[in-house]
């Protein structure tokens, strides 16, 4: 196994074809997504809007970095923001900013060092349908460019899922 599979724990195509499935089901159920970011600062949304025909259900994503994006964009309420509120505020957030069917949202610990109490690797991923918000908290290892490359990835995973 070289270094690059090791920071990716699924690889690449395991992406491509999570991105693949998530157009499909949504190109045939005429559905639309959203996106709403922070610790993966833009990775999801370049990962779906990269896809062909992408136009036709990718509605677009909001990269909220700063706290008060969050805040005054999304509608989270103030004050800690790497929890699981948060995460499903966002998915929330963008669904309605964007009027999309179903919107995934990510915050979380990225490194280095632990934030707001919780260790790094902490990361809370939301995904917002039209009836539901489902959040999950995960624990990932590795440095802070490895936990954003794996926090993308579930972020993919989760939404791939929910969807199907």
């Amino acid at each position: 196994m070289n270094a690059t599979d090791e920071e990716r724990p699924d690889g690449a195509e395991r992406t491509d074809q999570l991105e693949q499935e998530i157009a499909a089901a949504l190109g045939r159920s005429n559905r639309t997504a959203a996106v709403a970011e922070s610790l993966t600062g833009g990775n999801v949304s370049a990962g779906l809007s990269a896809i062909e025909g992408a136009s036709n259900w990718f509605l677009g994503g909001v990269v909220a970095y700063a706290e008060a994006v969050k805040f005054d964009l999304l509608g989270v309420d103030p004050g800690p923001v790497i929890n699981a509120h948060t995460a499903e505020q966002m998915a929330r957030g963008v669904s309605r900013l964007l009027q999309a069917d179903f919107a995934v949202a990510t915050t979380g610990v990225g490194g280095p060092g632990p934030e707001e109490g919780l260790p790094q690797g902490t990361v809370f991923i939301a995904v917002a349908t039209p009836t539901a918000t489902r959040v999950r908290k995960y624990a990932f290892d590795g440095d802070p460019s490895v936990i954003v490359k794996k926090t993308t990835q579930q972020a993919l995973q989760d939404l791939a899922d929910t969807i199907a």
